[in-house]
């Protein structure tokens, strides 16, 4: 059996990854497994990395970050968008600045308890998601996701946070870059169309979930079912500056759309278009790659990932 392939990114959470990995590297020989670590260099390694993993047929491909790192090791089992046909789990080692993708699952930050996860867990088959946008350059491109994506004010969001200092925890760090993106920030008019229905809406942001948490832990989707083979769809209105005050505690526990809200709207499907005549940004798994317009489309029980039973 060839040995769990770890991929790490040393400059995840502001660079504290690096640090503490000694600690992750002792959890994982507590808990029985024989790892190899591959430490990436840049955009786009974790992914190549992954992949080839992948393709030797590894039991286990476990991604070390943040959820950038995981989104792009699980980038790394699929290829043209479709998944890489073999029986290789996916883990998680959550040591970036979000850790949205793992609150989902349970999945526990704590070293000793996220390695015996990845050796003594269950193994749930989740959906993946598929965007096709535009890039920053221009030009047609397209990614998979695993948590949420979204378009509006969460990609400047993302922005704030991937350009600025990673000093505070990732908390914090998501709440002060949201404060100062509202501060900024104008609703956009767009078209949202969801398997086929159209609707034209002035908007803050619309939420493309496959799970149910983003930005630091705002519960934004709370009852997106990452096995469902849908995605869940959070349209979130011309809001202004006091509801949006009013509205980031009830959404950081996940009630918002517990009351009915003209503004705020909840939709389920399997292919959504984001268009509009303005160059919104997206934001995909913590990454801000473009603009729309923009196609997401869910992958059915795409990845098998290791979960706390």
């Amino acid at each position: 059996m060839k040995p769990v392939l770890v991929v790490v990114n040393p400059v995840s959470g502001g660079g504290r990854t690096a640090k503490r990995w000694p600690e992750f590297q002792r959890a994982l020989a507590a808990a029985g497994l024989e790892a190899e670590t591959v430490f990436t260099g840049g955009p786009g390694d974790a992914t190549g990395i992954a992949r080839q993993g992948v393709r030797e047929g590894r039991a286990l491909v476990v991604a070390a970050g943040g959820d950038g790192t995981i989104s792009e090791t699980a980038a790394g089992f699929f290829a043209e968008g479709a998944p890489i046909s073999g029986e290789t789990g996916f883990g998680v080692l959550p040591t970036g600045t979000g850790g949205d993708f793992r609150r989902t699952f349970g999945i526990p930050i704590e070293p000793r308890a996220a390695a015996r996860v990845l050796a003594d867990g269950g193994r749930r088959r989740i959906d993946a998601g598929l965007v096709r946008y535009v890039d920053r350059e221009g030009h047609p491109e397209q990614r998979t996701f695993v948590n949420i994506a979204d378009a509006g004010i969460g990609g400047e969001v993302i922005h704030r946070v991937n350009t600025g200092p990673k000093v505070l925890p990732g908390a914090a760090t998501f709440f002060l870059a949201s404060v100062r993106a509202l501060l900024a920030w104008k609703n956009r008019p767009l078209a949202v169309t969801i398997d086929g229905l159209r609707r034209e809406v002035v908007a803050q942001q619309v939420v493309v979930a496959n799970c149910q948490y983003f930005g630091g832990g705002m519960r934004m989707a709370p009852m997106a079912e990452p096995d469902d083979g849908l995605l869940d769809v959070i349209v979130v209105g011309d809001v202004n500056a006091i509801e949006n005050v009013r509205g980031l505690g009830r959404i950081r526990k996940g009630t918002h759309l517990d009351v009915p809200n003209p503004k705020v709207k909840a939709y389920r499907g399997k292919r959504i278009e984001v268009e509009s005549d303005y160059p919104i940004p997206i934001d995909v798994d913590g990454e801000g790659p473009g603009t729309v317009p923009a196609i997401f489309e869910v992958i059915p029980h795409a990845l098998t990932l290791m979960v706390p039973t």
